[in-house]
């Protein structure tokens, strides 16, 4: 049904300050999704669902729905390498399946009336079910059905609104879906709309926009046509916006200051968000602090035919803030000296840049969930939450094990943190013993087996005694926590202990020394080896093959910040049987369509930095 308004549109002014993005690469993915829907069809009314949105939404998803020429060409060829599917972004269309209704088809249910742009926002993201639901669906076709994001269980709070090419036609479908899911007629602020008896599904056209949402979602969106702000006005979206990449096919735009207030007043107010709303209401701002930090954050999505490119472009810090960290993203961003240090023969580097300054700032903060944004406590935070979420993934009936390892993913994630946890605690003891010598920080894996793996993080140090005493310090609190950790005597080094860490397959050892140049350095790895080769690597990463073609790969002169050669990953993974743990097997042939991950980033100007990735694709061979 129609929406009918009464009264002048008011201007739409710029709103709050945005931050903190972290859900921004899983609901990437959603858009991307969502985008690639069918064929193109008519342009529809032009209008920018961003235009609607309220500016204080904590995330927004926009995408282009119906992509025309090269963009069509090159988001079909990336989508069918990706997953080897046909069709392969229709798995998302249950996006659109509101309660009660059946399995749509896209050519007949959709595509007569769907214009070029849609979008999808919160204004209370709830619990991570109904988000994860929809990451499942779009990428291994699981789950039961339908994924409405808007579910009582799952207690979010927005709206989905499309573009229309034939408003009467977009009506029907509201009407024919508001009738299914048994909605009654209601109206607010002088617009008429439908809504179930929870609120959970409510149906609307609003100036020409189909408009699908909880109840909350759809009267923010008649606020904002009225006398809101919207997200268009937004400075700091139009600044993001204006510096994004060519040929985006979406873009995820993220607001932590909204996300708190949001969280914060529904406390307050008693407001349950489900059964997970608990663990929801802790680990998004959780993971938007660990990835975004403090400053607002753009990601788009650009694909093509031999890669997917994502860009993260991070902007100035909110004014007054008293710290300007850009969290993982950040810390990334300004990691490529620490990865050109790094043993050239790895399959996996990374570095991390400035942690200990972001890791201090941190502190202003206090608790450990929004105010943990530094490099160091974000990669913690943000491990934490991947082990629950994939966790949670492989729940169900247990693959096969390997008769020869016992390991599994969630077993060595939290063996990892571990270690993490008591060096980023956000506590004034843990800044002092040891935040405050922290430099950058460099992650590292080599080896195809087993009995070959090498990995190991290697922190500068910029005061070697406070890091030499560091070792006795952590080798203390991990025992507190439960592992066995012995003085040991390591070549090279200056100080060194052993641990036993539960999920881990071999001893931890953690040293003090200094590298072939003179730098002190502050080494976590698995054995001796490990150790040697970050104090002493050679060739270094910045003289191999492979940092060459990911400088390559990113283009417009970035330095590689971080590389992973998928191939001998999955090796590894199959040589000690992983590849069949439930909580990664549903990916695995995505890892095997794609070939290289690259990431680093630059400086755009005016406080705007950008965080590229580019995910090499798997090409299909020539035959005879």
């Amino acid at each position: 049904m129609r929406a009918r308004r009464r009264g002048a549109q008011a201007p739409r002014a710029g709103a709050r300050r945005f931050a903190r993005a972290g859900l921004a690469l899983l609901i990437a993915l959603l858009a991307c999704a969502i985008a690639g829907c069918g064929s193109s069809g008519s342009s529809g009314s032009n209008a920018d669902p961003a235009g609607v949105v309220p500016a204080y939404a904590p995330v927004y998803v926009s995408a282009v729905v119906r992509p025309s020429g090269s963009l069509k060409d090159e988001a079909l060829a990336a989508g069918h390498t990706l997953t080897g599917q046909k069709d392969p972004y229709t798995r998302l269309l249950s996006v659109l399946q509101t309660p009660g209704s059946p399995t749509l088809d896209f050519s007949r249910d959709v595509a007569p009336w769907l214009g070029e742009k849609a979008g999808i926002f919160f204004t209370a993201l709830g619990s991570t079910e109904g988000l994860t639901g929809l990451l499942q669906q779009a990428l291994t076709g699981g789950g039961s059905g339908a994924q409405w994001p808007f579910a009582a269980s799952a207690g979010a709070q927005g709206a989905i609104v499309l573009d229309t090419s034939d408003l009467g036609k977009a009506e029907k479908f509201v009407s024919s879906q508001a009738s299914r899911a048994g909605a009654h007629a209601t109206s607010y602020k002088g617009v008429s709309y439908e809504t179930t008896a929870g609120g959970d599904a409510s149906f609307a056209t609003i100036d020409k926009l189909v408009v699908l949402g909880s109840e909350a979602g759809v009267r923010a969106v008649i606020d904002t046509t009225q006398s809101g702000s919207s997200l268009k006005g937004n400075a700091t979206y139009s600044q993001l916006q204006a510096v994004a990449p060519s040929g985006a096919l979406g873009h995820v735009f993220a607001n932590p200051g909204a996300l708190t207030k949001a969280h914060v007043a529904k406390a307050a107010s008693g407001e349950s968000e489900g059964t997970h709303g608990s663990e929801g209401a802790q680990s998004l701002p959780t993971l938007l602090s660990a990835l975004g930090g403090t400053r607002p954050l753009n990601v788009s999505l650009v694909p093509s035919s031999k890669s997917l490119q994502i860009d993260a472009d991070i902007g100035a810090a909110p004014a007054g803030a008293a710290r300007s960290s850009g969290g993982l993203v950040g810390a990334l961003a300004t990691g490529n000296e620490a990865l050109a240090e790094l043993p050239g023969e790895s399959w996996l580097a990374a570095g991390l840049g400035s942690v200990g300054s972001a890791l201090g700032g941190s502190g202003a903060g206090g608790g450990s969930g929004a105010g943990g944004g530094g490099g160091l406590s974000g990669l913690h935070n943000l491990l934490s939450l991947v082990s629950t979420l994939i966790s949670q993934a492989g729940a169900g009936p247990s693959a096969p094990s390997s008769a020869l390892v016992t390991l599994s993913i969630p077993g060595i994630l939290e063996g990892i943190l571990a270690p993490l946890k008591v060096l980023s605690a956000n506590t004034a003891q843990a800044r002092r013993d040891f935040t405050s010598w922290m430099g950058d920080v460099g992650v590292f894996a080599s080896g195809t087996t087993i009995l070959e793996l090498k990995a190991a993080a290697v922190i500068d140090s910029t005061d070697p005694a406070a890091s030499r005493a560091a070792v006795g310090k952590l080798q203390s609190a991990l025992n507190e926590a439960g592992a066995e950790a012995t003085p040991a005597s390591i070549p090279g080094t200056e100080a060194a202990i052993e641990a036993k860490v539960k999920g881990l397959p071999v001893t931890l050892v953690i040293a003090d020394g200094r590298s072939s140049s003179g730098k002190a350095k502050f080494v976590m790895g698995l054995g001796e080896s490990s150790i040697a080769d970050a104090l002493n690597p050679s060739p270094a990463m910045s003289g191999s093959a492979a940092y060459t073609a990911a400088r390559s790969a990113l283009g417009e002169g970035i330095a590689p910040s971080l590389q992973v050669n998928f191939a001998t990953l999955l090796s590894l993974l199959e040589g000690v049987g992983l590849s069949e743990d439930p909580t990664i097997a549903k990916f695995v042939p995505y890892l095997r369509n794609a070939t290289t991950l690259a990431g680093g980033g630059k400086s755009l100007g005016g406080g705007v930095e950008r965080l590229r990735f580019v995910l090499g694709l798997r090409q299909p061979t020539s035959s005879g």
